[in-house]
């Protein structure tokens, strides 16, 4: 079977696939990206791609990686080309698509080619950055910029400035666009203050530093894609029989996609690949996508996952693919959180969202276990949710019962029977199932001191964990504590099912 490069392109391969047009494998290098991952294949330069291809942004990305080997010679071999396949739900429609993206120009190594990435800085048609080089690599160390090349993702980016701005002679119409996609808060933020931080450590002179800050804008910017990456071997084969070719970077990723990048008028001429799809958004303000992930997305994960695990179920799909956990999950998400987020937000954004998040818990292509979403249970809890209640409360008064089935659930799973070797383990239905947490000793002592009705009140009553007294909040502990007798002798499965039946008979 051949493997996918350019000339396979000219043999037009008839599988199930959409080709780039050859016209588009010859447009200039716009865009300098430091990360081979594959949340960037499957999100930024996939969208690049498609840009391209609406003739709109019309330009290609030059990859910088830290590192040599691994996929650096996979993209040598295959010519920068790879397979995106796209796999999920939308709209309850199913879909199923294969892209051959070919965005990427080439791929760089720091630590081999610095010279030829350097030498990237005096292409005037370049105008944008993009990184993803972990939440780890967007850190202030000491690093020194004239190394070949500097230890830091800082610092490689801000000698590859220093390098644009000698080549211009500190021309400001040639500064540059830079879009962090790290997933930490305000990260072009916290990118630039880095920047500067390390201009001044470095010594360089106040005329650059001037053009660092005026000339060039870093953007916080979202993104959104869960994208695996690299299929197991056996859905790889089966892909590539599809395909009709061999492809050592294929790579899967479901439908949905979100791009959100702070920015203002200029930004948003430079980024102008947003034209090409509704996932790219660039604006002043992206706290709305920010506030609508956390809350929906995210705090519906963690309010339902000790629930939908401790009803047998170990997957997300599983879970949507039980009437009654499916059931709860919608009313968590559109009843409770989507009223009680701390900002605001148009009730008909609000449920458009939600129904594409239920659309990407349904995804079948995506194994997404609840377990693995239980780790640092609390703390997301405390971050993601505590929030949303203490909203609620202050909107409609009463006591969201969703809300308090998976808080109380919360408070089941952290009941642990062992200790072995710093794991605590906790049991159900005969089952063993690590509790990943740094607060499973203390809850490992309560619930072998107290009575659920005092473990309720002691733990909505600690500020430490909450930040806040829970035991304030009007009715909510008589609700947690209904609900925890119910699920310690009827198990979660009646549990949910009884309250389910209750708010419809309410209502």
């Amino acid at each position: 079977m051949p493997q996918l490069s350019t000339q396979l392109l000219s043999q037009a391969p008839t599988g199930n696939v959409q080709l780039p047009p050859a016209h588009l494998l010859a447009l200039p290098e716009k865009v300098l990206q430091f990360g081979t991952g594959v949340l960037l294949r499957g999100l930024p330069d996939f969208l690049i791609d498609k840009a391209n291809r609406q003739g709109i942004f019309n330009g290609r990305i030059v990859v910088v990686k830290s590192t040599d080997g691994g996929d650096i010679d996979a993209f040598r071999r295959q010519d920068g080309l790879y397979t995106l396949g796209i796999r999920g739900i939308e709209d309850g429609r199913e879909i199923s698509e294969n892209v051959v993206c070919g965005a990427i120009s080439r791929v760089l190594s720091a630590k081999s080619q610095w010279a030829d990435i350097l030498a990237c800085a005096a292409n005037p048609e370049l105008m944008v950055v993009i990184s993803n080089t972990t939440e780890v690599g967007i850190q202030l160390v000491s690093d020194d910029i004239t190394q070949w090349p500097p230890q830091s993702f800082p610092g490689k980016l801000l000698a590859f400035l220093l390098a644009r701005y000698r080549a211009f002679s500190g021309d400001k119409t040639k500064g540059l666009v830079i879009v962090p996609t790290e997933l930490i808060p305000d990260n072009g933020t916290k990118l630039e203050s880095i920047l500067l931080e390390q201009a001044h450590r470095n010594g360089l002179d106040a005329d650059f530093i001037d053009w660092l800050e005026t000339a060039n804008q870093v953007c916080n910017s979202l993104v959104d894609r869960i994208v695996p990456g690299h299929p197991d071997a056996a859905t790889q084969a089966t892909l590539e029989a599809e395909l009709g070719y061999e492809d050592e970077l294929l790579t899967m990723s479901e439908v949905y996609t979100l791009w959100a990048i702070e920015g203002d008028a200029r930004v948003k001429s430079v980024l102008s690949f947003e034209q090409a799809d509704a996932g790219v958004v660039v604006q002043p303000d992206i706290n709305l996508f920010r506030e609508l992930k956390l809350r929906l997305l995210n705090g519906t994960h963690t309010l339902s996952c000790g629930l939908a695990f401790l009803a047998g179920l170990p997957t997300v799909r599983a879970a949507m693919d039980d009437a009654d956990v499916a059931g709860f999950i919608h009313n968590l998400m559109l009843g409770d959180l989507l009223p009680g987020i701390p900002y605001a937000v148009d009730a008909k954004t609000g449920q458009r969202f939600g129904m594409q998040v239920l659309d990407r818990f349904r995804n079948p292509a995506i194994e997404h276990r609840w377990l693995s979403i239980s780790m640092n249970f609390t703390a997301k809890l405390q971050m993601r949710c505590v929030p949303t209640l203490l909203h609620y409360y202050r909107r409609l008064h009463a006591v969201p019962h969703y809300m308090a089935l998976g808080f109380a659930a919360y408070l089941r799973f952290m009941r642990a029977e062992r200790e072995e070797q710093g794991v605590w383990y906790g049991e159900v239905n005969g089952q063993e199932y690590p509790i990943q947490d740094e607060k499973a000793g203390y809850f490992a002592d309560l619930w072998q001191r107290v009575t659920p009705a005092e473990l309720v009140r002691t733990v909505l009553h600690n500020q430490a964990l909450w930040g806040h007294d829970l035991l304030a909040l009007p009715g909510l502990a008589d609700c947690v504590t209904r609900y925890m007798e119910q699920l310690l002798h009827q198990g979660a499965a009646a549990t949910v099912a009884q309250a389910l039946n209750r708010k419809a008979v309410a209502s």
